[in-house]
């Protein structure tokens, strides 16, 4: 019998490098969070200052409502489409924070040595946080800046402030933070986010 055909000789199930004993003694990269709770903290505060040029650009960006004084005590009569502009004004609203989620989701991948899930979740909620106030601060300025200074004449066209209806906009901004950093995430594949420089 030759050397080759003993026993001895045989392939192990258990000994390749890809064997199931030698994939469960490896050891995956624990979530950090001691260390990125301060990171983190930073990242909430600084994108709730966001919500001041945020606020800014829709109380411009967002149309106004444009209605007809129809009696002398005030009384207003809509004009035909102009109702449409409610619409808008909670379109432009969204697509402004979709965009800054997506934005701060890219920028707080690239911060490499916090990546993972306590500042991701930092940026939901500092987006979050930054559309809430947003949108408070923006009605307040939209109200100012279509301020009617003398009571208007009978058969007179004015503009309503533009307004915001529904706070389920709010959605928009952290599943903008949400797709963008999952996305660079599962483009990654490490097991700790590319977390290590070397």
């Amino acid at each position: 019998m030759s050397e080759s055909s003993g026993p001895a000789h045989r392939p192990s199930a258990v000994a390749g490098p890809w064997s199931v004993p030698v994939l469960f003694r490896e050891r995956r990269p624990r979530v950090v969070v001691k260390a990125d709770l301060l990171p983190a903290v930073s990242v909430l505060g600084t994108l709730s200052l966001l919500s001041f040029p945020l606020a800014f650009a829709w109380s411009r960006l967002a149309p106004p409502e444009r209605v007809r004084i129809v009696a002398a005590d005030g009384t207003q009569g809509a004009l035909e489409l102009e109702s449409w502009h409610r619409f808008d004004d909670l379109a432009v609203f969204g697509f402004l924070l979709l965009g800054l989620g997506i934005v701060v989701g890219v920028v707080v991948w690239l911060l490499r040595e916090r990546r993972g899930p306590v500042v991701f979740l930092a940026a939901v909620l500092g987006v979050a946080l930054a559309g809430a106030l947003a949108m408070l601060l923006g009605v307040g300025w939209a109200n100012s800046h279509y301020a009617v200074s003398s009571p208007p004449a009978l058969g007179a066209v004015i503009e309503l402030a533009p307004r915001l209806e529904s706070w389920w906009v709010l959605l928009t901004g952290p599943l903008g933070v949400s797709i963008a950093y999952s996305l660079l995430a599962t483009w990654n594949g490490r097991d700790d986010l590319g977390r290590r420089l070397g």
